[in-house]
């Protein structure tokens, strides 16, 4: 068990590392720049799943909140939570935290993929996906109006869909189709490692009784 937990901490630690390095990999568009570690931040709780779905991303956060540079562009402290994407970062963890869920804990005894886990894994990372915009674009309007940012012409709302969100999507949708497979493929080894002991120890006990 003492070992179970060590290479838990380390995988959190590791996943939490690739999200940090995701800040270097961004595109400008306007206010809100295209990142991937939205979807690392979704990636590695379905890989974990569960409670520990939304380690890694807690974990970046609080990295990027003490200072360290690895919040999007090489970014870091609270400074980056006042300005305009700052919604999204406390959006990467809500998100993180209700995709590890949905996934669900990988099973060690999943032989082959069933629909179902195919079905629960894509549910997850458009389900998480989709939550991380919220905080993002309750912030991002705020943000907006406070600066007197937005047209005359507009709601406060529509310009931040406009901004933050619809040129956005096709984007998003793209790299669901990239991590969906990945997830699938890397979730069995996960198991084995994270979660064999737990899912067989009573079967060895019951196996073995005599040895204890």
């Amino acid at each position: 068990m003492k070992n179970k937990i060590v290479l838990r901490i380390s995988f959190t630690a590791l996943f939490a590392a690739i999200i940090c390095v995701g800040c270097f990999m961004k595109i400008p568009l306007g206010p809100v720049p295209i990142v991937l570690q939205n979807v690392l931040c979704i990636l590695c709780a379905v890989l974990l799943g569960g409670i520990m779905g939304g380690a890694p991303t807690a974990l970046f956060l609080v990295a990027g909140l003490i200072g360290l540079p690895v919040y999007s562009g090489g970014t870091g402290g609270i400074a980056v939570w006042a300005g305009p994407t700052g919604g999204f970062l406390p959006g990467y963890l809500i998100g993180a935290v209700a995709a590890g869920f949905i996934a669900g804990r990988p099973d060690v005894e999943q032989k082959k993929l069933s629909f179902k886990v195919v079905v629960r894994v894509v549910v997850a990372f458009f389900v998480g996906m989709t939550i991380l915009y919220v905080p993002g674009v309750i912030h991002f309007a705020r943000w907006a109006t406070a600066a007197g940012k937005v047209p005359a012409d507009k709601s406060a709302f529509a310009f931040t869909m406009g901004a933050c969100v619809l040129p956005y999507i096709p984007g998003d949708l793209i790299k669901i189709a990239v991590a969906v497979p990945v997830a699938l493929k890397i979730r069995p080894i996960l198991a084995q490692y994270l979660y064999s002991a737990d899912n067989n120890s009573g079967e060895k006990f019951d196996k073995n009784p005599e040895s204890m």
